[in-house]
């Protein structure tokens, strides 16, 4: 089973670290508190005046050392407490003397002759100094007794934090919690702004998109990317439509005008009514073949009930092409070394699509050149290929050719130029045969690329 992306990693590694780090800090400072020195000696009970609680896990550590360590050792451990604590332990012997001959102060002396086998503990503060006396036992020296001389109490927030078990936990939650706000919020920045630019794209600002890197990152980041990909479909889709309504406005308006002109001219011309009928007849058909266009560009539902020969169709097409274009010298050559080319197909719907090819590459090469048109077969399809030699096409529109209405030329008038539904239509009718179809620039003109699976009955 999957673990899941980066983001599960990311949750994953933070709370762990955050759990982590809680649980290190609370060990490490209770091994810190317990196992420093404690400086005040004050009651912690409710025995009051006198009675004094359990010695702290250091003392205890070090009575035992006292007691136990050979003697070659003892003198060591006295100067590694002083060092790291600033601690002064005597061990003072039953004539009041320390058995390392130093100089002993007089409250430790006090609270030596205090200790005694019914009194094994005792605690004194004098002079800023914390005094604490315990019986120890060694061989063979018998019984000593111990006092420890801490330094004069500090204070500040380690003091406060040693003895204060609330203000611990307290402080722990609070760093934790920083913590875990932080990233709460590194993990969710992105949702946020993932949210904001829906809203505005849904509010129709069809330019919105979110910062993110190209490339790399988290599962927010590939979301990110998703949605600008799909912010930039939505805009050209919808500007795509708004153009198509306006063109197909603009296509309808010339004919529809050229209709009431030629009804007017009837009504007032009933001599001549034959010619203005024959003009009505003529803006009907236009009108009428370009609805036909926009509801082949449109139709979605297609059987491939029928087959067709590529190889004929092909030559067959050239040939009239060659017929229309034999005024301005322009010539269509067909290659193929292939005898049939039979491929699946709904009607005449490929005839109509590969006829507005090489139409619109008959408008576009120079007059007095040739178009190539190759047939070839590439492993389980046939590929087909239209060179002219016109001006070619920016690169920065060779996608754009396939829309319905699209013209490199905005300029160019519609009668010379036709609707800009041929190279639509055609890429429709490739499309759902199954096959593909691109545009590219050539050193002398414009290469049409079509694609398309063969037949697999006619294998």
């Amino acid at each position: 089973m999957s673990l899941g992306g980066k983001l599960f990693i990311k949750i994953f590694i933070g709370f762990w670290l955050v759990t982590t780090a809680i649980l290190g800090s609370w060990m490490l400072s209770s091994q810190y508190f317990d196992t420093r020195p404690q400086e005040r000696m004050e009651d912690r009970h409710a025995g009051g005046p006198g009675h004094v609680g359990p010695p702290q896990r250091f003392v205890l550590r070090t009575l035992y050392r006292l007691q136990h360590l050979p003697d070659n050792e003892l003198q060591e451990l006295l100067a590694q407490v002083h060092r790291q604590h600033r601690i002064d332990i005597y061990l003072i012997n039953g004539e009041q003397r320390d058995i390392y001959a130093r100089k002993v102060p007089e409250a430790a002396l006090q609270i030596a002759a205090q200790l005694s086998n019914d009194r094994r503990r005792a605690t004194q503060s004098t002079a800023g100094k914390q005094f604490l006396g315990h019986i120890v036992y060694r061989q063979p020296a018998g019984m000593l007794r111990a006092v420890f001389v801490f330094p004069k109490p500090g204070g500040g927030l380690l003091q406060a934090l040693g003895r204060n078990l609330w203000l611990r936990i307290t402080l722990a939650v609070t760093i934790s919690g920083l913590i875990c706000f932080g990233l709460s919020r590194l993990l969710t920045n992105r949702l946020k702004a993932l949210q904001s630019a829906s809203r505005r794209l849904a509010q129709g600002e069809l330019d919105t998109r979110i910062k993110v890197r190209e490339r790399g990152g988290d599962e927010t980041d590939e979301v990110a990317r998703d949605f600008n990909s799909m912010a930039a479909q939505l805009q050209d889709r919808i500007e795509a439509q708004r153009r198509l309504l306006g063109d197909v406005s603009h296509e309808l308006r010339s004919p529809l005008a050229r209709l009431r002109i030629a009804l007017a001219l009837a009504e007032d011309d009933p001599k001549n009514i034959t010619s203005h009928l024959q003009r009505i007849e003529q803006e009907t058909e236009r009108l009428d073949a370009l609805i036909e266009q926009l509801l082949a560009t449109q139709n979605a539902a297609l059987t491939l009930n029928s087959h067709i020969d590529l190889v004929a169709l092909l030559r067959q097409l050239c040939e009239d092409a060659n017929f229309e274009g034999r005024a301005q010298h322009k010539t269509f050559v067909f290659h193929t070394d292939l005898e049939q080319a039979v491929v699946a197909s709904s009607a005449d719907l490929l005839h109509k699509s590969f006829e507005n090819i090489l139409r619109n590459a008959l408008t576009h090469t120079a007059a007095a050149t040739e178009v190539q048109v190759t047939l070839r077969q590439n492993g389980s399809h046939y590929q087909i290929e239209v060179a002219d030699q016109g001006p070619g096409i920016p690169e920065e529109e060779l996608a754009k050719i396939f829309v319905e209405f699209y013209r490199v030329d905005t300029a160019r008038s519609r009668e010379s130029g036709g609707h800009g539904l041929g190279l639509s239509i055609a890429r429709r009718a490739v499309l759902r045969h199954g096959g593909q179809i691109e545009a590219s620039n050539t050193r002398r003109g414009l290469l049409l690329t079509v694609t398309l699976p063969m037949d697999a009955e006619n294998d």
